[in-house]
């Protein structure tokens, strides 16, 4: 397994190089006229998550705010992290929210990008889990076993701390590499054995499906913490755009926090689940618009250490050389010195 890791690895981080070196800019150029950004379109990744991004999304906050400096907004949406990286190194997404694991295979991958701010813990965002009447109960049970997870996930790395925490090699059990539409009926159907996963499906499949949780980030003290990131030349040419994007993200978190009831009756309507699945997420993975702390930088490279460890990188890296706080810790004050206004 840890041979076919490295090697997908290998073949990732050469797609990668392709991609960055034969492929053109699909970001307009700008046009500097009358203070606005003419001809400028900024590229936004989503995925299938809740949380601040959704809540701008639905409310159009980024067109709106965007669009006074003569700026339009692009959406595309996602199934997980490592998509995102993908587009980013072809110049054809700004910026994103992704989790801490993708983040470590993308800067493995030397793809040019910011983490530029820290928008959730991750302790209870990722979880393993088994079906209700499963044998499984715990994770040394995962023996032999079949465990979807989407590969380069924070779904990824929590399963394979969890296994480490049981001593079982990953070779000990069979990992199946799907994205999240495909691992939901294959769990759901007793396909594969147990999932590795994050919100929103954890409480969906808790709540609505009987699943059991088996492990989680905080039950395996495992950060899997998630980033707002942004494409590197993007930053050094728009940083006022940067500053600007952050702010409509600290406009949704605020609402979120503020209008509990509200954000979930958005967030059901717009996915079409329960709010009491909604209720359960925003309580397992509160959201927060944050510079990177310390401790959270620390916690990635324990991952990154990890992964090189398995092979699942293939060089060792400093995963504080991708984090920039300077956009959030402007856009936070200008945020302030406008309310003090």
């Amino acid at each position: 397994m840890i041979k076919k890791l490295r090697v997908s690895v290998l073949l990732f981080t050469a797609i990668m190089m392709v991609i960055l070196t034969g492929c053109t800019s699909k970001t307009t150029t700008v046009n500097e006229k009358n203070g606005k950004n003419e001809n400028l379109t900024v590229n936004i990744g989503i995925q299938q998550s809740l949380g601040p991004l959704l809540i701008a999304k639905e409310k159009g906050w980024f067109e709106e705010e965007f669009e006074k400096v003569g700026v339009k907004v692009k959406w595309t949406v996602f199934q997980s992290g490592p998509p995102h990286f993908e587009a980013m190194a072809a110049n054809r997404l700004d910026f994103g929210a992704v989790g801490n694991s993708p983040v470590v295979a993308g800067q493995a991958a030397n793809i040019q990008f910011k983490e530029i701010a820290n928008v959730s813990d991750g302790l209870k965002g990722n979880a393993i889990l088994v079906s209700k009447d499963s044998p499984i109960n715990t994770l040394n049970d995962l023996k032999g076993k079949k465990i979807a997870v989407a590969k380069g996930s924070s779904g990824f790395n929590v399963l394979y701390r969890a296994l480490e925490k049981a001593g079982l090699k990953p070779d000990d059990v069979k990992i199946i590499q799907l994205q999240p539409d495909e691992a939901q009926p294959a769990f759901e159907t007793g396909a594969v054995d147990a999932w590795s996963i994050w919100e929103p499906f954890v409480s969906l499949q808790t709540l609505k499906k009987n699943a059991r949780v088996l492990a989680d980030g905080k039950s395996l003290n495992v950060y899997s913490p998630g980033f707002v990131i942004a494409r590197k030349e993007f930053t050094k040419e728009h940083p006022d755009l940067v500053v600007r994007f952050l702010k409509v993200f600290e406009k949704a978190h605020l609402y979120e926090k503020e209008n509990r009831n509200d954000a979930i009756d958005l967030y059901a309507n717009a996915k079409e689940i329960d709010k009491d699945v909604i209720r359960k997420v925003l309580e397992n993975n509160e959201s927060r618009n944050l510079p990177i702390s310390e401790e959270i930088i620390n916690a990635q490279q324990e991952t990154a250490d990890f992964q090189y460890s398995l092979k699942a990188i293939t060089k060792k890296i400093d995963t504080s050389k991708v984090v920039d706080n300077s956009y959030i810790k402007q856009a936070l004050k200008e945020l302030k010195e406008e309310q003090n206004k």
